[in-house]
């Protein structure tokens, strides 16, 4: 039930940005293992966070997917690429500027997968000028971008 309110929620979202306007779902990575080193790879958790993420953009019309060099988010995308047909772009977390401009350019929607850190300067870089902060227990964080005329956020919380 909580997954149906959240899909609701997003199809409106959509539903009512033009269709020349992207919309943009960025979401930090799911759990990650630990120990995991520099590069870990999602825990159990968090692989079940990224199945779920998939289920909940399924309708989302996805057309480009944005992930880092780092493994956790490429996992994390993962569920969602493959049910859209659409490889990774990797981009580097420490290159929020070259992000912000390939978001800018997209036609369609898109799912970026970032870092607890980089995602704030992200949505301020979209001129989103609500500050966001993301606790470092916190993976649940779906924020969703309207890049029409004047950004809009909608800020979203997605169960596992």
């Amino acid at each position: 039930m909580k997954h149906l309110a959240l899909t609701l929620s997003i199809a409106f979202f959509v539903a009512t940005a033009t269709e020349a306007a992207p919309v943009i779902f960025i979401v930090r990575h799911a759990e990650k293992a630990t120990p995991g080193g520099n590069d870990p790879d999602l825990s159990v958790a968090g692989q079940k966070r990224a199945e779920a993420l998939a289920r909940i953009l399924k309708d989302s019309q996805i057309t480009a997917v944005f992930v880092t060099e780092f493994k956790r988010t490429q996992e994390t995308a993962a569920p969602t690429a493959k049910a859209t047909h659409v490889n990774p772009t990797v981009v580097p977390a420490n290159d929020v500027a070259g992000l912000a401009a390939k978001i800018r350019a997209l036609n369609g929607n898109a799912l970026v997968v970032g870092h607890g850190n980089t995602i704030p300067d992200l949505i301020k870089a979209l001129a989103i000028t609500t500050p966001i902060t993301i606790p470092e227990d916190d993976y649940s964080e779906l924020f969703v971008v309207s890049l029409d005329g004047r950004p809009q956020l909608l800020r979203l919380h997605y169960p596992f």
